[in-house]
């Protein structure tokens, strides 16, 4: 049975056709083979797990409404988990890791979807004391969201993770399922991602927390690109991070192109344009977030719709599976690999349903008390977490970025619109937008973490049915874990006044939200420009979402991508050998996956530095810092550059 079994990748420990498409007749066989039993679901995994959901849920919340930022857990999580089971010397431990994992990031996901919202019902609270919030509204809202989000995405699991295998770069899954795999491997293999985590980590742990030099290299650092800018509203940007850049070599050229031309088309031909008339000493970057990223809202919106259109054979497929099953007339049972399956489409037809009805019950009783508008509430909840569901998942699958953000915002203003409309405003009107925002808002971050979970799984060889079920007692600790340390935050810090907490993302909601139900203006024509050129790059067979992506990232995050994608394209095309190229490509993998983990591990650091009061003032003016920013990043780059070339093609 040689055949049958793809020879493993000597510098990935991942079969060699893990990253690319399948020919004809060609399956992927995981490490773990699916023709075997391992250890997964344990009492070890599902305790380590769950405390590191918790754990990590309380410095995602503090650090993510002191700081601002919510930083990605699953790769901290992976090297935790990796760490203790070499620790411990337990043996086969790969797939209860995968489970440490998957139960432990379900954290940053809730932490999300809940500080992006929820907050803002404090900052109003503060003009309108009439709104009431407690555990329980942020609990309830935390925890349906996130179980709706799985729910949601189970469907597509087979779609995203096994029909589309090679198509997605799948970036966080990438690097989380490197740091997994090196745990198992061990040895030489490991080297490369170890030692460029560490040089990715100690360039960003420096670079965010002592600020040597300029994090977001600009033109208008040099008086002719200042009066350039001021004249045309036309800058260039890119943040010199280490993690950006290996999520851009993962990215690949193709995709990071296209999300930078989204970035280009906003930023270089629709600001200038929006500029004119405008006074101008008004900045692009104040065009961009007042108005302008809002095309690239409609254009994930519209993408959404695409989407579901594109997806809705495979949604018919599960309706219909789910629909024999719970009426018996699934025929014979067939001998389905260990890998394949998912949870029975009864049970989650079953779950479905349940989720739905303590939904409508905590609309009713809970948020709006009135039998109408609460139909028409769950109506709008269900449909456009469904809707967004593939938007999320496409999302992380490409960009490694989930625009959870732009898609609430969305959220907001229709169901804002629908609420005005049927007579819900004011201060309930209010409650039930911002608590509506915080169950879809989490709905759409479970979605993106469940791919990514996903794909790490069937990378590997875990169950997937064991991650889809313990991926619920995770979402409960957390949003447990959620609500408390809200609780205490507001009573400590607060949301409004001097001191507060900083909570960016909710005051932008409450800013939206507040003159909508009070009597306001809506950008529906921004919105609609954004459709109507997500329905024109899909007829031109252009990828709407990372467009769309482009137009609503800022440019600084999204040049890096194109560098790493730039990287990624030199390295595999510079030698005749092909066998050379494929080797330099799959060790800048490795490279990459190490910068990613590197950043998000000492960026945890950096932020709880900052969020104990650690302050270093580094004073220098800003052109010698943005001139060491430029050296240090070229530096980071020619590394990069030579490291992947030092690859040699196996015997």
């Amino acid at each position: 049975m040689q055949n049958e079994q793809e020879t493993m990748n000597q510098s990935t420990g991942l079969p060699e056709n893990a990253f690319r498409e399948l020919k004809e007749g060609e399956r992927y066989v995981p490490p773990m083979n699916p023709g075997k039993n391992y250890p997964e679901v344990t009492v070890y995994s599902v305790t380590i797990g769950l405390v590191m959901a918790v754990i990590f849920s309380a410095a995602a919340a503090f650090l993510g409404l002191k700081v601002g930022q919510v930083f990605e857990a699953a790769i901290p999580i992976a090297i935790i988990a990796v760490g203790l089971s070499s620790a411990t010397g337990r043996k086969n431990a790969l797939g209860e890791n995968v489970i440490i994992q998957s139960i432990g990031a379900c954290s940053g996901i809730v932490v999300a979807g809940a500080i992006f919202t929820l907050p803002a019902l404090y900052i109003l609270q503060a003009k309108y004391p009439e709104i009431t919030v407690d555990f329980l509204k942020i609990f309830l809202s935390s925890l349906l969201g996130g179980v709706l989000g799985i729910l949601f995405f189970i469907p597509f699991r087979k779609y995203f993770c096994a029909d589309q295998h090679g198509k997605f770069p799948f970036p966080e899954a990438t690097a989380t399922t490197q740091v997994l795999i090196s745990g198992e491997k061990g040895g030489g293999q490991a080297m490369p991602l170890i030692v460029a985590g560490l040089v990715g980590g100690v360039y960003d742990f420096i670079l965010s927390t002592f600020g040597w030099w300029s994090e977001v290299l600009t033109t208008t650092v040099i008086p002719a690109g200042q009066r350039f800018v001021e004249s045309t509203k036309m800058v260039f940007k890119i943040n010199t991070g280490a993690a950006l850049l290996g999520l851009g070599y993962i990215v690949g050229l193709k995709y990071s192109f296209i999300i930078f031309a989204g970035s280009a088309f906003v930023w270089w031909i629709i600001i200038p344009l929006m500029s004119m008339g405008v006074d101008a000493g008004v900045a692009p970057e104040t065009i961009f977030s007042g108005s302008a990223r809002f095309i690239g809202i409609g254009g994930i919106a519209m993408s959404g719709v695409i989407g579901i259109i594109k997806s809705w054979g495979i949604i018919r497929n599960a309706i219909g599976l789910a629909t024999k099953e719970i009426g018996g007339k699934g025929g014979e049972k067939r001998n389905i690999l260990r890998t394949e399956k998912d949870m029975s489409m009864k049970v989650l037809a079953f779950s479905l349903l349940a989720a739905f009805v303590i939904t409508f019950v905590f609309f009713y009783i809970g948020v709006i008390n009135n039998l109408m508008q609460t139909i028409v509430a769950f109506f709008v909840v269900t449909v456009i977490a469904f809707l967004f569901t593939t938007v999320a998942a496409n999302a992380i699958a490409i960009v490694g970025s989930n625009p959870v953000s732009g898609m609430t915002l969305m959220t907001l203003i229709i169901a804002s619109g629908v609420f005005v409309a049927i007579g819900l405003k004011g201060a309930s009107g209010i409650v039930a937008s911002m608590v509506i925002g915080g169950v879809v808002c989490t709905a759409l971050s479970m979605a993106g973490g469940m791919v990514t979970d996903m794909k790490i799984g069937y990378w590997l060889g875990s169950t997937p049915q064991k991650q889809q079920s313990w991926k619920f007692l995770g979402t409960i600790v957390s949003a447990a874990t959620v609500g408390g340390v809200m609780l205490i935050l507001n009573d400590v810090y607060g949301f409004t006044g001097d001191k507060a907490l900083v909570a960016p993302q909710a005051n932008a909601m409450a800013a939206v939200i507040e003159p909508l139900m009070m009597g306001g203006e809506t950008p529906w024509l921004l919105y609609g420009i954004g459709a109507i050129l997500a329905i024109l790059l899909n007829w031109l067979g252009v990828p709407a979402l990372a467009f769309s992506l482009g137009m609503f990232i800022p440019l600084q995050l999204n040049t890096p991508l194109l560098v790493g994608g730039i990287i990624s394209w030199f390295v595999s095309t510079r030698s005749k050998d092909a066998a050379l190229n494929k080797a330099r490509l799959e060790r800048g993998t490795l490279l990459a996956s190490g910068f990613i983990a590197g950043g998000a591990l000492l960026g945890v650091v950096s932020a709880a530095l900052k969020f104990a009061g650690f302050e270093y003032n580094y004073s220098a003016p800003e052109t010698e810092l943005q001139l060491l920013g430029l050296v240090a990043y070229i530096a980071l780059l020619v590394y990069f550059t030579w490291d992947c070339l030092r690859a040699k093609k196996d015997a």
